[in-house]
């Protein structure tokens, strides 16, 4: 992943959602220690206290916990937390975008409905 730095999202925020996409990938698993803040520092070239911010933002929402002394690990129920605030946060938002630019557009609910339909269709014949 590359962060972008043009100032559209703060960086903190991007290493927070490349983690919790990490843990949804399971490439970190429950109970299992993530990545340092200098490791993250050293991984995106950014400063270890960003780092730190994305880690502890992640502690806050009860996806990563403390192990006193040997870093943040990914708490037993990060998958659920991260997949209830990425619909109830991110994909409301985004559909309400949808939804705001279709009336714009003046497409029909019915071929706003059949849109998504195709395009689930052709995520699902693309992953055979």
């Amino acid at each position: 992943m590359m962060i972008n730095t043009d100032g559209s999202k703060p960086i903190y925020i991007q290493i927070s959602e490349w983690i919790e996409t990490e843990i949804l990938n399971g490439n970190f698993r429950e109970d299992e220690k993530v990545y340092s803040q200098y490791k993250l520092a050293d991984l995106f070239t950014i400063n270890p206290a960003t780092a730190a911010k994305g880690l502890n933002l992640l502690y806050e929402e009860n996806i990563l916990y403390n192990k006193r002394g040997l870093g943040k690990f990914v708490s037993p129920n990060a998958k659920a937390i991260i997949v209830d605030k990425r619909k109830n946060r991110k994909l409301k938002g985004l559909i309400h975008e949808v939804v705001q630019e279709s009336e714009r557009l003046e497409v029909t609910e019915e071929e706003l409905v059949e849109m998504i339909q195709t395009a689930i269709k052709e995520r699902k014949e693309a992953g055979k």
